[in-house]
């Protein structure tokens, strides 16, 4: 299957680009595809030679079967997906492209006269909050989800999709993906979103490389057929609560204390917690051999990428230090506990699970 082709939906968000370069770096045939936008024409422009780049809605049927029919890809890598908390802000649109695009590539793709394998990427959402005061073990690909909120709902319904198609499939349940390139282009709402989970949440980070490998050799594993994974990064390095992760992350850049400060979890309450979690990524491991860079060299890594522009980050630190907490979401909120969903509903938009994604 080396030379055969391989669609990659979501192709220009922070996976999908790095699944493409490292499919083209392994001399795959690639079929990049994503919306036709100004930001992701630009982000085309730095592809590796030979990716070809289509462009495609996949909320629109009869695009999605043009674009399938016309690629015949023997895989299709599936990360089109809208995230929190934006998800919170469309829901509408967040169902159209998270539930009914994956249903639509899937009629696509069994319409093949030689079907793709499909591999679906989703998420440690689909478990639901997770309270690390009463929860002593860790996740695995049979813990039972439970999610609480429509983005996790969305991936429990999309699996349940794939799970009933008449493919080979790998479903990709993913933790906490961070990348180690360095980029100014701060998007507010995530900085404020990471500030409303409790900072003593547990969560397992892997790095953006490792998630592209990963999903590059589920195209092509034999030891794994319609299973689902889950990618984290080694348990030895990669497992923190939430609060260190942007504490050393920010760090690494030099903006010590720069992110804003978040507030612990009630012990006490079961529900009030963000759906992350500690994995056993064992057999994920065992089939795709994917974990290559601990959390050290990651941090390092982004150090490096950094360069020279460490210095003014470092001398504007405090400037930095005060406009992100200035973004905090519990800036001037009632409490001492984190109250996650509130907060998002607050401010982003309800995001319980309704009853179509149940």
């Amino acid at each position: 299957m080396s030379g055969e082709t391989v669609l990659v939906t979501g192709a220009f968000g922070l996976v999908g680009s790095k699944v493409v370069q490292t499919l083209a770096a392994s001399g795959r045939e690639v079929v990049a595809t994503d919306l036709d936008m100004a930001a992701n024409r630009k982000a085309a422009a730095q592809l590796p030679s030979g990716v070809r780049v289509r462009w495609a809605d996949l909320t629109d049927t009869s695009a999605v079967d043009a674009l399938v029919a016309e690629v015949s890809p023997a895989a299709i890598i599936h990360l089109a997906a809208i995230i929190p908390p934006f998800c919170y802000m469309r829901r509408g649109l967040a169902r159209k492209v998270n539930v009914e695009a994956t249903a639509a590539l899937l009629r696509a793709a069994e319409a093949q006269a030689q079907r793709p394998r499909f591999v679906q990427a989703s998420s440690v959402a689909v478990y639901g909050a997770r309270n690390p005061h009463r929860i002593t073990d860790v996740l695995t690909a049979d813990t039972p989800t439970n999610p609480s909120d429509i983005y996790g709902a969305h991936k429990v319904e999309a699996e349940a999709l794939v799970r009933a198609s008449t493919l080979d499939w790998l479903i990709l349940r993913l933790g906490g993906v961070m990348s180690s390139e360095f980029s100014l282009d701060i998007d507010v709402d995530l900085i404020s979103f990471e500030s409303v989970l409790p900072a003593d949440g547990r969560l397992q980070t892997v790095d953006v490389r490792d998630v592209a490998d990963a999903f590059a050799k589920a195209t092509t594993t034999e030891d794994a057929n319609r299973e689902v994974l889950l990618i984290g990064g080694d348990p030895e390095t990669h497992r923190h609560t939430q609060s260190a992760v942007g504490s050393q992350a920010a760090a690494a850049m030099r903006i010590r204390g720069g992110l804003p400060l978040g507030r612990p979890g009630d012990p006490a309450s079961d529900t009030a917690w963000f759906a992350t979690d500690w994995m056993d990524t064992t057999r994920a491991q065992e089939v795709l051999g994917f974990q290559h860079h601990s959390w050290s060299q990651l941090l390092a890594d982004t150090s490096a990428n950094a360069g020279w522009k460490r210095l003014p980050i470092g001398l504007a630190a405090p400037l930095i230090r005060g406009f992100l907490r200035s973004k905090s979401a519990y800036r001037d909120y009632p409490g001492r506990y984190a109250d996650v969903w509130n907060a998002i509903a607050k401010k982003w938009g309800d995001p319980t699970p309704d009853m179509a994604d149940a």
